[in-house]
């Protein structure tokens, strides 16, 4: 501990509003309320979303609060994402006869420039708290060997997605994308296919929950959090889809995934402050 700061991996991302939900329980335990207060301390967020699916299996909630970082702002929004992947087929062959050969990695090159020019066509929507969607090139791989045309090449590319937006949408992009390198090119053969699709979040702003966590947070911060969105994706989307009324909201700091990782303490009390009164007011 420096000051106000907590270092360590993870203070801030996020087993500090770990210890903030798990201090609000402790407290509303004290209030005697009329309902439960649950806390889902869960695992593989960052991949998969395991330990939440499996939560939602077995507990029920008239609201939950999620404590990612959030710098004490109140988050009604995130973006999801898309996965894909697109593999084009070559002809491989000995780089000497080059009349045999087709070679996929510069195939490839077309699907590039319709995603560049997809992605700058999403600039043209913006939601009002999560700026454009977007599109880009994570991954690539192609070739066996310096010698030899490469018969595939394999693209990995992520969609972040807004609210509204669908994976169905999004997998017609794509194959709107390789229809236009066919249609330029007769010999171009690819196929895609969907890995991993998490959908975008947004609750209405005039919700009950999202007033219910503004007054709690009044009393403990100088002024009402700001309503603002998340750039990052979050477990909320799968709550949300549950039909659990959810919001995030978490302490401010520095460092996720980074090497050098602090959180705010006096900001941490105040998320637990604020998730206390969120449960006197819900459990009222």
């Amino acid at each position: 501990m420096e000051g106000d700061r907590l270092y360590g991996r993870g203070a801030y991302d996020m087993k500090a509003g770990l210890a903030a939900a798990l201090v609000a329980a402790r407290e509303a335990s004290r209030l005697g309320l009329a309902g439960d207060v649950v806390v889902a301390a869960v695992a593989d967020e960052e991949h998969a979303s395991l330990g939440v699916q499996e939560a939602l299996r077995h507990v029920q909630a008239d609201a939950a609060v999620v404590t990612e970082p959030t710098e004490l702002e109140l988050v009604v929004a995130h973006k999801g994402f898309v996965w894909s992947e697109i593999e084009v087929t070559g002809r491989p062959a000995h780089g000497s006869r080059p009349h045999l050969g087709v070679d996929a990695i510069v195939k490839m090159g077309a699907v590039l420039r319709e995603l560049e020019r997809l992605d700058a066509s999403l600039a043209d929507h913006h939601h009002p708290l999560l700026g454009r969607g977007s599109a880009h090139a994570s991954l690539i791989e192609g070739g066996a060997e310096l010698s030899s045309y490469p018969g595939r090449c394999r693209l990995s590319l992520e969609r972040r997605t807004l609210p509204g937006e669908t994976a169905t949408q999004i997998d017609r992009e794509v194959e709107a994308m390789l229809e236009r390198c066919r249609s330029t090119d007769p010999g171009f053969m690819a196929s895609q296919r969907t890995l991993l699709v998490r959908e975008p979040f947004e609750i209405d702003h005039d919700a009950e929950l999202v007033s219910l966590l503004a007054d709690a947070a009044a009393e403990v911060l100088p002024a009402p959090p700001k309503l603002t969105g998340a750039s990052f994706w979050a477990d909320s989307a799968f709550i949300a889809d549950a039909g659990i009324p959810t919001v995030l909201f978490g302490p401010g700091g520095e460092g996720a995934h980074a090497i050098e990782e602090w959180v705010s303490l006096s900001d941490t009390d105040a998320v637990a402050r604020t998730l206390a009164g969120v449960a006197r007011r819900v459990c009222a």
